[in-house]
């Protein structure tokens, strides 16, 4: 998804931001011709949408998912490996939102995306 609105620079806003005097010139050495506000926008833009991208896997925190008040949206499409673990804490199934209590067996799931994440061991079944 390109999110990038290219424009005038007329039709940009104005925003200030303070630089170390070392990044800025590094800024300027690594941007060359374009020049580093260029490319500072364009790093910018890279950031919005791997983060559009990332919140279209992962609609919510790991710590929202633990809220009661926001039930699992994960499937097993999300997981790329599990391993066998015991709970050290109350823990919340990220798919099938099912408590795992202290000292119980559970999965630690890690997603797609990089996210380590407690699985309960009904989704084995």
């Amino acid at each position: 998804m390109d999110t990038r609105k290219r424009g005038n620079t007329s039709e940009m806003q104005v925003t200030s931001i303070r630089l170390e005097p070392e990044l800025k010139e590094r800024l300027r050495q690594i941007s060359g011709e374009q020049g580093y506000q260029t490319l500072i926008r364009e790093v910018l833009w890279q950031f919005v949408e791997q983060q559009m991208r990332a919140d279209e896997v992962r609609p919510y925190s790991a710590e929202d998912r633990r809220s009661p008040s926001h039930p699992p949206l994960l499937s097993m499409s999300h997981i790329r490996a599990t391993f066998r673990a015991v709970s050290q804490q109350e823990e919340q199934c990220a798919i099938t939102g099912q408590r795992i209590q202290p000292q119980q067996e559970m999965l630690l799931g890690l997603t797609t995306n990089g996210e380590i994440i407690a699985l309960s061991m009904a989704i084995t079944k």
